[in-house]
């Protein structure tokens, strides 16, 4: 019997899929990122990325992309699932899952060097690409409209 890439499961042989699941977030908004080898496909909530819209928020998402460049996710598939939040927070939670998604996956099956090298990368261009924003909504208190603000106070 020959070893190949793969394990064998029920005297079936199971191809050995090499893939990272990494997560990105913002606010409430979650997003989840699936990254394994493939032809460079990148797919959000089922749709191919470039379908999205707005414009605007379409560019956040790609800015990982953008600066790693098409060599560095080629021959990767990335598929991404976001939920809550709203239109904004949902696209800076995906570019964050991205981002990470392709940095665990270099350095679980690519090496060490390259994965420093992308790391740095998008570190220098933006932190939030790699580490979650940690600021919530503050709670309202009671005797005001909001967290902060009061009710108008009268002397007389």
């Amino acid at each position: 019997e020959e070893e190949g890439e793969g394990i064998k499961r029920n005297n079936v042989w199971a191809i050995k899929m090499e893939s990272v699941q990494c997560f990105g977030r913002k606010k409430t908004a979650v997003a989840v990122c699936h990254c394994k080898r493939g032809k460079g496909m990148v797919k959000l909530n089922g749709k191919p990325l470039e379908l999205v819209e707005p414009e605007i928020l379409k560019f956040k998402a790609f800015e990982p992309l953008m600066l790693l460049g098409k060599a560095r996710y080629s021959g990767l598939d990335l598929r991404v699932r976001v939920k809550s939040g709203g239109h904004v927070s949902q696209m800076y939670a995906v570019r964050q899952a991205i981002a990470k998604a392709i940095v665990a996956y270099y350095q679980k099956y690519v090496d060490e060097a390259t994965k420093k090298e992308i790391k740095d990368t998008l570190l220098e261009y933006d932190r939030t690409l790699l580490v979650a924003d940690p600021r919530r909504c503050e709670p309202k208190k009671f005797g005001g409209r909001g967290a902060r603000a009061r009710f108008q106070k009268s002397y007389r």
